[in-house]
């Protein structure tokens, strides 16, 4: 008994080293690799353990909700041909790993090392053949350019001051924290409901000016005066509204106690 005992703790033991997985860390499970391990294998083994469930083996897809490891629900597209653009898009935003594959994904903290993610990158590029992540250059856009297409494109749901807003059955995310690189990357995958716009419809030129006004639109230059916020005509005119009929309360009652004179 003691000999078998003996024999399965050392099993145990060295099957651990062999594994190279730490305990999973908020939601996660990182990998441990020899040095000068190609990304492309590093990001296999970081698959593996945190998007299969999801994703099927080789980022085939899941199309039918099946239970995964830890009680996790599995349940998400096929990652081939979507290139590096869409990986690095949802992990350094904190999109994904998604905890409810059925809820709109929400930026979050990133749970992965600035090296683990570009060997998950790497990996699911390594999938098909797909769009590389883009390289913006907001410093050519023009801005006025940038304000008539983003008003023409995208206010309907981010408003004008790409603060965010509501549509039906999501949330349009404010783009107060993406980098240039997220926006032009969600301009092209179309991330949950909102639609995709292919270099027809945006050209990589209109696109550097949007994400110069969405930047610009941060720390706007407020010469009109008060900024109440950024959030366009409504709480301008309330406050014109509440200006209006102050002014004119007090101009009756002026006029009041002049007639009673």
């Amino acid at each position: 008994m003691r000999r078998a005992l003996l024999l399965l703790a050392v099993a145990v033991l060295l099957l651990v080293p062999c594994a190279h997985a730490e305990p999973p860390s908020p939601g996660v499970t990182h990998v441990s690799v020899p040095p000068g391990t190609p990304l492309v294998e590093w990001g296999a083994q970081l698959f593996g353990g945190n998007c299969v469930t999801c994703h099927g083996p080789a980022g085939r897809g899941v199309f039918s909700p099946v239970q995964g490891a830890g009680g996790t629900t599995g349940l998400g597209p096929s990652l081939q041909g979507v290139g590096a653009q869409a990986a690095d898009f949802y992990l350094r935003t904190g999109y994904m790993p998604l905890a409810d594959p059925r809820k709109q994904p929400r930026r979050s903290r990133v749970l992965f090392s600035q090296r683990e993610l570009e060997a998950l990158t790497s990996y699911v590029a390594s999938l098909g053949q797909g769009p590389a992540v883009p390289t913006p250059h907001p410093e050519r856009g023009n801005l006025a350019a940038g304000l008539k297409q983003f008003t023409e494109h995208c206010a309907g749901c981010h408003q004008v001051a790409a603060a965010g807003g509501y549509v039906t059955n999501a949330v349009a995310p404010a783009l107060d924290q993406a980098t240039p690189v997220q926006i032009a990357e969600a301009a092209r995958i179309g991330p949950y409901l909102m639609p995709r716009f292919s270099e027809r419809q945006i050209s990589n030129a209109q696109l550097d000016s949007i994400i110069r006004y969405v930047t610009y639109a941060r720390h706007p230059d407020d010469r009109g005066g008060w900024a109440l916020g950024h959030l366009g005509p409504v709480p301008e005119g309330l406050v014109t509204w509440f200006i209006g009929i102050a002014a004119i309360v007090a101009t009756c009652v002026v006029i009041g106690r002049r007639l009673r004179a």
